[in-house]
């Protein structure tokens, strides 16, 4: 099993490194040292053993960023070997810069406990050094190591809560960026499902009817049929032409997101139904008044009962069309029924986003909405049943 390979040192550091030592070479010539050979303290006198602790704490000075406790624990026993000799002041500075390193690239762990350990380091040094020789100026030796291992500690702790605050600040400036992006995406989907729904309830009424009376014109040769067919494609033309005006202004508009002033509401379903009754079917409409509804009820109640009249003129046989609206109990119930079953083909090809569209509109409003075939005394009927809630709180 190989041996897990060292990191490899940060370049900076390695000028760190050469720099320290060259310094503390160039020290060491002049002869210049921390402490006289004659101190009692001073086991290794004489200039040569001071370059010991000073090339081990270069070294460590390597790994101060890669291995910052290694670094650490190697140079705080060459520390203690460099106070046995007669001293280098680079040995000194290196060892401060190593002790700020491994609090600012450290553990957590670490950058916690290092300056609490040198801290108490600090104070027993005080108060053992002022035991022992009962002179203020014993308090210079925890002053000393104090300088020497607290300060940088805490320096590194001050800087690290620094840089992890600025990136905990970067962070959550990201993940706002990221919300609002996801905010956005969400509404510009939302903003352009809602115009699909505007533009689909909108024209396909209006191309369903010229599709069918425009194969009607095509197909049968008596002039004052293709005439009232005309008729009816011109009409249905104009009125589609000025719901397509009229959606690109919404879409032109500043402030789409809003529904426009001239949104349909329910006072325009009798024309809706005489639209209808025009374009070839049998209609009848049964509206039993209530309270004010809020806008984007009347509106998906128009575009729900617009929708099924458009299927019932494609899909639905010869018979009678019937639309009911009933508010009561703080919801409106929208049914609109038509006979089913007895075409072999739709009068006009349809896309199946017709439902989609009415069951988005429903869903949108906390409502719900069912279609499909029923029996009834009469036969079997194609009945869409929505229920739009009427309170303002409900609605979306």
């Amino acid at each position: 099993m190989a041996a897990p390979r060292l990191p490899r040192p940060h370049r900076f550091d390695a000028y760190v490194a050469l720099a320290g030592l060259l310094g503390g070479l160039l020290l060491w010539g002049m002869g210049l040292a921390t402490r006289p050979k004659d101190e009692p303290i001073v086991l290794f006198p004489g200039p040569w053993p001071l370059l010991v602790p000073l090339a081990l704490v270069a070294g460590c000075e390597l790994m101060r960023r890669a291995a910052p406790r290694t670094a650490l624990a190697t140079a705080t026993a060459a520390l203690t070997l460099d106070t046995m000799t007669q001293g280098n002041l680079a040995t000194l500075v290196m060892y401060t810069d190593v002790m700020y390193a491994a609090v600012l690239y450290g553990t957590p762990a670490s950058a916690r406990r290092i300056p609490w350990i040198t801290g108490l380091v600090s104070v027993a040094a005080t108060v053992a050094s002022y035991a022992a020789w009962r002179v203020p100026e014993a308090l210079l030796i925890g002053a000393g190591v104090a300088i020497v291992s607290f300060a940088p500690a805490s320096t590194g702790l001050i800087v690290r809560n620094h840089r992890d605050a600025a990136e905990a600040a970067r962070l959550r400036a990201e993940q706002t960026a990221l919300l609002a992006e996801m905010d956005r995406v969400q509404a510009v989907g939302a903003e352009r499902a809602r115009m699909a729904r505007e533009l689909h309830d909108m024209v396909a009424n209006h191309l369903s009817a010229i599709a069918i009376h425009s194969t009607a014109a095509l197909s049968l040769d008596d002039p004052d049929t293709t005439r009232q067919a005309l008729g009816v494609i011109r009409e249905n033309s104009v009125e589609g032409l000025a719901e397509m005006r009229r959606l690109i202004g919404i879409l032109r508009d500043a402030g789409a997101g809003t529904e426009p002033s001239a949104a349909p509401t329910l006072d325009g379903l009798g024309a809706l139904v005489d639209t209808a009754r025009a374009n070839g079917l049998d209609v009848t409409l049964r509206a039993e008044p209530g309270g004010p509804l809020p806008a984007p009820v009347e509106l998906a109640a128009y575009r729900i009962v617009q929708e099924s009249l458009t299927n019932a003129l494609k899909h639905a046989g010869p018979g009678r069309v019937t639309v009911a609206l009933v508010q009561r109990d703080g919801s409106l119930g929208i049914t609109v029924t038509s006979p089913y079953g007895e075409r072999d083909a739709p009068r006009a090809p349809g896309s199946g986003a017709g439902l989609v569209g009415m069951r988005e509109r429903a869903t949108l409003l906390h409502g719900t909405l069912e279609a499909g075939p029923e029996d009834t005394a009469d036969g079997t009927v194609w009945a869409v049943r929505a229920t739009l809630p009427t309170v303002e709180g409900d609605s979306a």
